[in-house]
């Protein structure tokens, strides 16, 4: 093997030691994420038994579950509605995710057992709608105790052993730091449950994949995530495993102020982020309401910082509409694209007349064509305070970070600042392009643009976490920079 540099061995040495130097979050007077992150924790909050079924195969109807709201706060009630295909009795253990001691969540409550049954498949809707209509196994009342996060219900059948997630957030009211917005819009966008029936899925004769005419409810399992990596960890949980939690885990870590939320709060309520000093759009966000976006360009209009460590995000207009049973904002639809179509994407797209701004005036960039790519994420601008205590150079290169979708055609917006450029490169070999941006909003607050899905990456690899690979390309997971930028970020933000 060839001797590293000098260079190359310092640099090793640093993630070896974990690099936290600079890394704790500033003193505060609320220490509840400290405070529940001493609490005991597990790994068995993990799946350990998953089957999926041989003609669909991001399904597993043995056990399967999906829950009555997206998020809630304490004192509401949310249901598990589940199916047992064939009948068997199951329990429920439902965790909070968090870092606790690197375990990554902690029981919080145990139901069952119950005697399962098969529930029955919807059939196909209007639109390719599927929607279940399933008896809750039970329904409870959050617990006042139950602090904001990201929560899994682990079903758990005794016949044959196998194992899926129901999941859901807890929000809550409180003038935290940080507000983690989670992107279950494409959670939702994004599930084939139970076969062939994302907003991805279509009968055109075009076979064109973004259009509009397709709905997706939230009253159904999520199925298996279908690309970019085969984690059976998702079955249930959306996309939060995946993209999200690297990030959520490592903010928990170092004692962040964060409070968590789904799209739909940010939708109904602009003061959902107004309360907060930051707010992040993690990992692939892709899915907006055209009132979530008006709600976030109001609130950087009222000095909220934004952090986008995410790509292809606000990239589609999805308003919201509510269920068969008109239980509220149950059911998605893609209806336009922010900023409408552009020249190189009328071969994936059609039909999406619903005029909304484009997305760079919010973010900074926009998605741009080809979208799909992995390239490396190159530093354009050292001198910036964000880079500060790396020891980046201009051209310095943190590998395989871009991906697989980004931003790039930077906004002309007054103060906007290019800190990382590159290309990326598709299965295809075609090359496409990204810029990170970071511009000043009107109070002093700032809105940066990592410009990559993959950003979580390179802060935390929490217990059964799986690196991506896409394009011919991976990022190599934590990484002492990316976790330095964050917290040179977040120093200022919540200062």
């Amino acid at each position: 093997m060839p001797t590293p540099t000098r260079r190359e061995a310092l640099a090793a040495a640093a993630l070896v030691a974990g690099v936290n130097r600079g890394l704790t979050a500033p003193a505060r007077q609320d220490a509840r994420i400290k405070a529940e992150n001493e609490r005991p924790g597990t790994t068995d909050w993990q799946l350990t038994y998953v089957k999926f079924d041989a003609k669909a195969k991001y399904r597993q109807s043995l056990i399967e579950g999906y829950c009555t709201r997206t998020s809630a706060a304490a004192g509401e009630k949310i249901g598990f509605c589940v199916s047992a295909d064939p009948a068997s009795a199951f329990s429920i253990d439902v965790y909070r995710l968090g870092y606790y001691g690197g375990t990554g969540g902690r029981l919080m409550k145990s139901f069952g057992p119950f005697d399962g049954k098969p529930q029955a498949t919807p059939a196909v809707g209007e639109k390719r709608l599927r929607e279940c209509a399933w008896e809750p196994c039970v329904s409870f009342e959050v617990p006042k105790d139950w602090l904001s996060g990201v929560y899994l219900a682990k079903l758990s059948a005794t016949k044959h052993r196998y194992q899926s997630y129901c999941t859901f957030i807890v929000r809550d009211d409180r003038s935290a730091d940080i507000l983690f917005q989670c992107a279950t819009n494409t959670w939702q966008a994004y599930n084939k449950w139970p076969e062939t029936h994302s907003l991805y899925d279509n009968d055109r004769p075009d076979k064109k994949p973004l259009v509009s005419g397709i709905r997706a409810s939230f009253d159904r399992p999520y199925a298996k995530y279908p690309q970019v990596t085969d984690n059976p960890l998702s079955l249930g949980s959306g996309e939060f495993l995946l993209f999200e939690f690297p990030f959520a885990y490592w903010l928990e870590q170092h004692d962040y102020d964060v409070t968590y939320c789904a799209n739909e709060d940010v939708h109904n309520s602009l003061e959902t982020i107004t309360r907060r000093k930051v707010f992040l759009s993690v990992g692939h966000d892709e899915y907006w309401s055209r009132k979530q976006y008006d709600n976030c360009m109001e609130a950087v209009k009222r000095g909220v910082n934004f952090g986008f460590f995410s790509g292809n995000s606000c990239c589609f207009v999805t308003p919201f509409s509510p269920s068969s049973s008109k239980v509220p904002n149950r059911v998605i639809e893609r209806v336009g694209r922010y900023g409408g179509i552009r020249p190189g994407e009328e071969k994936w797209m059609a039909d999406l007349s619903e005029e909304a701004p484009n997305e760079s005036t919010l973010i900074g960039a926009q998605t741009v064509t080809p979208f799909n790519g992995s390239g490396d994420w190159i530093c354009t601008k050292p001198d910036h305070g964000m880079f500060a205590g790396t020891g980046m150079k201009k051209g310095e290169k943190i590998p395989g970070l871009v991906g697989w979708e980004f931003h790039g055609d930077p906004a002309k917006i007054e103060g906007l600042e290019v800190v990382a450029a590159g290309t990326t490169t598709n299965g295809g070999e075609k090359d496409s392009h990204y810029e990170a941006t970071i511009y000043p909003g009107p109070k002093g607050n700032t809105v940066f643009n990592a410009s990559t899905i993959f950003w979580a990456q390179g802060l935390s690899s929490p217990p059964g976490h799986w690196l991506p690979y896409v394009h011919n390309g991976r990022p190599h997971g934590p990484d002492a920079r990316v976790q330095k930028i964050t917290a040179n970020l977040l120093a200022k933000w919540i200062e």
